[in-house]
């Protein structure tokens, strides 16, 4: 997937989590929209060599948003709706062993309440729907990406969805999307969010496919260029 981070800088500091004030080469100071909540650890670093894409929009939006931070060699892709966007182009080419053959995709979807990202129907073999949650993986240590980075209620929810619908007899997929291409499997963070943990064990248990996309990120482009194991 093409994306425009060509404005190269590097981050003096975020502020209240959507904003980032960024050095650029040529000594300018800019505030950019960071889209990624979480918290960041080992990203928003200042000093970090960052990628900023120019917004162009009309109104006041700020002119630049946050693309990518650059970690020791690996650049990682912090704009989290990037991650729904590949794992749609995923499912579209059949790159998603076992999700194919649907020919009903809905996005956003609400159940129980709680917003899901894709719904999946009309599978020609009269197989049961398919629910997906993505999730966006930027934090990693030692080769292992880790989720997330900062306790999270909303995921916990999902992941308690995504049981529900398989103990009841849909199909259910948590699929996390790491956008760094440094590592060789996902697992949670249970020192930072020990209830996803428990959750995501649990969610397993009930039936809920684990799975999980590499994205290799450069100022260019995203590109997904494998899948990953996931460990509970």
């Amino acid at each position: 997937m093409a994306i425009e981070a060509r404005v190269a800088g590097r981050l003096l500091r975020r502020e209240k989590r959507f904003l980032a004030d960024v050095r650029l080469g040529d000594g300018r100071v800019v505030r950019a929209h960071c889209p990624d909540p979480g918290r960041m650890p080992g990203l928003a670093v200042p000093g970090a060599a960052v990628r900023l894409a120019r917004t162009d929009g009309p109104g006041p939006r700020l002119a630049f948003r946050l693309e990518l931070i650059r970690e020791g060699d690996t650049w990682v892709g912090v704009h989290p709706a990037r991650a729904n966007a590949l794992a749609a182009r995923a499912l579209a080419a059949g790159a998603l062993r076992g999700l194919g053959g649907y020919t009903e995709q809905r996005r956003e979807v609400t159940h129980g309440g709680c917003r899901l990202d894709f719904r999946l129907a009309g599978h020609p073999r009269r197989r049961p729907p398919c629910w997906i949650e993505v999730k966006s993986v930027t934090l990693a240590a030692g080769g292992i990406a880790r989720f997330p980075d900062s306790p999270s209620e909303r995921a916990r929810r999902h992941v308690a969805t995504l049981a529900r619908l398989a103990a009841g007899g849909a199909r259910a997929v948590l699929l996390f999307v790491v956008q760094r291409g440094d590592c060789r499997r996902v697992e949670p963070a249970a020192d930072i969010d020990p209830a996803f943990a428990r959750a995501l064990r649990a969610a397993a248990a009930a039936g809920v496919e684990l799975r999980a996309l590499a994205v290799r990120a450069t100022p260019r482009a995203l590109t997904v260029v494998g899948t990953l194991p996931v460990a509970t």
